[in-house]
């Protein structure tokens, strides 16, 4: 969304600055997705050519953290400021034993797997040395699914991982539509990505696991994860027409699945907070930014959301839109503020 949105506001004949809070431009794109879904080159060939335009990029600038780039200074060096910080606050697992070693959000993996590749610039990752995530020689499970969780099975498989599970809360899907899921709702039914088919490929099973709650880690003496003690659960609708499903746990469905790495993949709960405290922004139910869609306009004069931060965790070519559709509306916003103050 920030790049989208910084290239049309450079075409727009503006001058424009990105802020990074990591070393490289990109964002999502250049450490969230991994290289063998999306090539890095590819990233960085579009940032060199927007900074060829013009546009100044400025990277490990921590807008909120940093006191040389607080909130304040920002909005007082620019006619506007976009935020599109995404939606990076992992929701987390409080159970007990979630404070052993070896328990990763999936974000942090995949980060800092891209990140050590793209330093040493050889395409391999080198002999483990504390400053990435491995997960060769490990049993991996990973808790939720969606494209960030089948990247970290992707990732974990590229590393050697000696086993893979993949858990999930919610029941299995079914092969084709439900009833309640006609077109053109969104088809909630039963996919294989690049990073089951791997599994399966390997280990001759799909990792996939489902209604599956995670009741405790276990660790060892040593504070090392080496377990997960999970139960079966089953849904059934809500009694009395009420909509919706009640979960409940299946007597005597108990296990322990071996686990030397665990990694959290179970979706965001909006952007982080301190930029959203420094701006004192209202935020709606879901902790994103409130800025309405179609303006993006926050409740800060001048300041406008786009992207995941605004919207939720969500895709690209969304991010890329929203970007545009803001690049509009902070021009008309500048234009017409200047043109007051002739």
């Amino acid at each position: 969304a920030g790049l989208a949105c910084a290239d049309q506001l450079n075409k727009f004949g503006h001058t424009v600055t990105v802020y990074e809070r990591d070393d490289r431009i990109g964002g999502l794109l250049m450490y969230g997705i991994p290289n063998m879904k999306l090539d890095k080159r590819t990233v960085q060939r579009r940032v060199d050519l927007m900074a060829a335009e013009g546009i100044k990029f400025l990277t490990n600038a921590n807008v909120g953290i940093d006191p040389n780039f607080s909130v304040q200074s920002l909005k007082a060096r620019n006619d506007a400021v976009v935020l599109s910080v995404g939606a990076t606050k992992p929701r987390d697992l409080p159970v007990p034993g979630r404070q052993f070693k070896g328990i990763h959000f999936a974000m942090e993996f995949l980060s800092k797997n891209t990140k050590t590749l793209l330093d040493d610039g050889n395409g391999k990752l080198r002999r483990w040395d504390g400053s990435y995530v491995t997960a060769q020689g490990k049993n991996v499970v990973v808790i939720g699914g969606g494209d960030t969780g089948c990247d970290a099975i992707g990732t974990s498989m590229r590393h050697g991982c000696k086993s893979l599970v993949n858990l999930e809360l919610l029941p299995l899907p079914p092969n084709e539509r439900g009833v309640g899921n006609e077109w053109p709702q969104w088809p909630r039914i039963l996919r294989v990505d690049y990073g089951h088919a791997e599994v399966k490929a390997i280990f001759g099973n799909d990792p996939r696991e489902y209604s599956v709650l995670t009741e405790e880690f276990l660790g060892d003496a040593e504070g090392n994860v080496v377990g997960i003690r999970v139960v079966l659960v089953e849904w059934k609708p809500k009694p009395n027409g009420q909509p919706g499903f009640d979960m409940k746990k299946i007597p005597g469905s108990e296990k322990i699945i071996p686990a030397d790495l665990v990694i959290l993949s179970m979706g965001f709960l909006g952007p982080e907070p301190n930029i959203v405290k420094g701006f004192d922004l209202e935020v709606d139910a879901r902790s994103n930014i409130k800025a309405p869609y179609g303006k993006y306009n926050t409740s800060y004069e001048g300041v406008f959301a786009c992207g995941d931060c605004r919207r939720g965790q969500s895709l690209v070519v969304w991010a890329i839109n929203e970007g545009r559709g803001a690049a509009e509306n902070v021009s008309e916003y500048v234009l017409s503020k200047n043109a007051a103050s002739l």
